[in-house]
């Protein structure tokens, strides 16, 4: 039994060797950016949480003996999806996009059991809501109170913050790294690092600031803090203290993609122009392999526009990009 966040408890089951036995379900999870792009720049969301989502969906009865565990008293096997087995994303995000089908994109996004409602005014927010609720009432799913919220102009989603301005930085990771102490441990370098990956999107040339902190992770490497690791530290800082709103994408506006090259890394930033504002909609940066620091200048910007094709492979799709 493991203790959630809001004092309840969930029972967990071990299925490392059913799931190993199992094939995997390919169905593939929605692309997050896709998500928070589609979702921000609306007046009115609301977020739906669904209640024990898994739980939800029946087991076919002759699956059902396979999920089975012991206890002191019995033996007892689950008659709904459990938390833990292999397929059980794959197959609950299958049911979401065949219950949302006709308004996945259009009113609403969904990843798994996290949903959410938007809407440009609160009439059409009104209607959305109904035919979603129609839906959910249609299938017999049920959503959970205490995490949902309706009918406000921003919200977590995804890790993100979400409103009519773009996308926000979660202000609780932001916080997180603003609270915390120059790392004294190489667990807490870990740490620290994990944050500000998860929150690269608003973080512009990040592998080149972060450079003294990520040779720490290298084992070969003995633990030091140094003066250039908490220079870095303190740029972050300054910098998440007050980080960009990246702004919703218009579908009519070019995209333009500005590369920046250093002797370690490549950095790039997409931004749209409206009415002369350039305003940003990504920040990407990774850190040079050793041969390719023996690159060209021309090289390496060559290279830069090949990972970042790669990395935001949904914009160039969809959008007339400017290098």
């Amino acid at each position: 039994m493991v203790r959630k966040p809001n004092g309840k408890w969930r029972m967990c089951t071990d299925y490392t060797n059913l799931n190993k036995a199992c094939p995997k379900d390919a169905y593939p999870l929605p692309n997050i950016d896709r998500l928070v792009d589609g979702a921000s720049g609306h007046k009115f969301l609301s977020f739906l949480d669904a209640y024990s989502g898994y739980n939800q969906i029946h087991m076919h009865p002759q699956d059902e003996e396979k999920t089975a565990f012991i206890t002191e008293t019995a033996n007892y096997c689950y008659q709904v999806m459990s938390f833990g087995l292999k397929n059980a994303g794959a197959t609950y995000q299958r049911l979401m996009n065949k219950i949302f089908s006709d308004h996945i994109g259009r009113s609403m996004e969904v990843y798994v059991d996290d949903m959410v409602v938007k809407s440009s005014n609160v009439y059409a927010h009104a209607h959305d809501l109904t035919e979603v609720f129609q839906a959910l009432r249609q299938h017999q799913m049920r959503l959970n109170p205490e995490k949902s919220v309706f009918e406000v102009s921003g919200g977590k989603f995804l890790g993100f913050m979400l409103s009519d301005r773009g996308i926000e930085a979660n202000p609780d990771k932001c916080q997180a790294i603003l609270d915390m102490k120059s790392p004294n441990t190489l667990k807490e370098v870990q740490k620290l690092v994990g944050w500000l990956t998860s929150l690269s999107r608003f973080l512009p040339r990040l592998a080149e600031i972060a450079k003294p902190i990520l040779l720490l992770l290298k084992k070969t490497k003995r633990f030091k803090w140094t003066q250039e690791c908490e220079e870095s530290f303190q740029q972050f800082k300054e910098w998440l203290s007050m980080p960009p709103i990246l702004s919703k994408l218009a579908g009519h506006l070019d995209m333009i993609v500005y590369l920046a090259v250093s002797s370690n890394s490549i950095s790039v930033v997409m931004v749209q122009e409206n009415q002369g504002d350039q305003q940003p909609i990504y920040f990407i940066s990774w850190t040079l392999q050793d041969v390719e620091r023996h690159y060209q200048l021309l090289e390496k910007v060559a290279l830069g526009l090949i990972y970042a094709v790669r990395r935001l492979r949904q914009y160039f799709q969809s959008h007339k990009i400017v290098v």
